[in-house]
């Protein structure tokens, strides 16, 4: 056989190869997915993150006819979940109910990260975002923001802020509303959200930022002052509470859960998944059932979700930076 026939066999039989390989990875897309779909959550069972995860993950499977199970794996503010997530086969099966802490880890762990938010991570969908509410015990004599600020300009660094810890999106609420008004507070750090609400209503301290479905029954109640809203606009659950943006203009935090997987997922894969994911965060049950945890739900694209990782990792990287804020494992 001469070499020109049997280059045209090599030729044809590696035609032949990645013609199959092509079919084959067609086959497998157009089937997405041919096996349960994980969530990975990383909180504890009960938490806003894992109640969404588990919502959306029960309706987004009767859609794909596939089970989808959703998987606990806390530790170290979601780190455990997201390096699992970064390390698993981009095809589909693996997701993440990702939160805040994907764009503050990075530089709160800065020396110790494993993944980065951006490059490591296919952005699927913003599924909802929530924001917190400024919060004071009854005896602060403040019934305003306004009237907090005059406080704070008369007691320079005296009042104080009750945080779940060092790195927490109330702490960090806290630092860019200092960053941007020059007002200071005493940071207190606890070890969770409820022994900084218990302290808060005892007394102890005179003010927080808690997510607004821990904070808003305190308030009802009456153990607690609102002061304000975080969000840009003001929400239905205290529609008389004004945004902090309308006294300190540009102002704006929300806690925020989104989908992500590992990169380099199929771009069919992704966009399925968001599609679905968005047309279920739309029906009336799921948008009732976020709005009675004062959260908006969204259902983004993913070069919408891309889009605000960027800028939210952008954000917070300029906000620890200045208040120099490390965190270790």
């Amino acid at each position: 056989m001469s070499a020109l026939s049997c280059g045209r066999l090599v030729i044809a039989g590696v035609a032949a190869v990645a013609f199959a390989h092509a079919v084959a990875t067609a086959r497998a897309q157009t089937t997405y997915p041919a096996k349960p779909v994980r969530i990975l959550v990383g909180f504890v069972p009960g938490g806003f993150a894992d109640r969404t995860a588990r919502t959306v993950g029960q309706k987004l499977g009767e859609t794909l006819g596939q089970q989808v199970i959703v998987e606990n794996r806390p530790g170290a503010n979601g780190l455990i979940a997201g390096d699992l997530t970064a390390k698993s086969a981009p095809d589909g099966y693996t997701l993440f109910m990702s939160a805040a802490g994907l764009t503050t880890n990075p530089i709160l762990y800065h020396d110790k990260m494993q993944h980065d938010p951006l490059k490591d991570f296919t952005a699927v969908s913003l599924v909802a975002v929530v924001p917190n509410i400024l919060v004071v015990h009854p005896s602060v004599p403040a019934r305003s923001i306004k009237e907090l600020f005059a406080l704070a300009r008369s007691r320079p660094e005296t009042l104080t802020q009750a945080t779940a810890g060092t790195g927490s999106p109330g702490h960090l609420t806290g630092e860019l509303l200092q960053q941007m008004t020059q007002y200071r507070f005493v940071h207190v750090p606890y070890k969770g959200s409820g022994a900084a609400l218990i302290d808060l209503i005892g007394g102890q301290v005179d003010l927080s930022f808690p997510v607004i479905s821990s904070g808003l029954p305190f308030v009802k109640a009456r153990k607690l002052r609102a002061l304000g809203i975080t969000s840009a606009k003001r929400s239905p659950l205290l529609p008389e509470v004004p945004t902090i943006a309308e006294v300190v203009p540009g102002f704006e935090v929300v806690g925020w859960n989104g989908i992500v997987g590992p990169a380099g997922m199929p771009k069919d894969v992704i966009s399925r998944l968001s599609t679905e994911i968005a047309r279920i965060l739309k029906t009336p049950d799921v948008r009732e059932r976020m709005l009675k945890e004062g959260a908006e739900s969204i259902g983004s694209s993913s070069e919408e979700f891309t889009a605000f990782l960027a800028e939210d990792l952008r954000k917070w990287t300029k906000v620890i930076k200045a208040a120099n804020i490390r965190l270790s494992k």
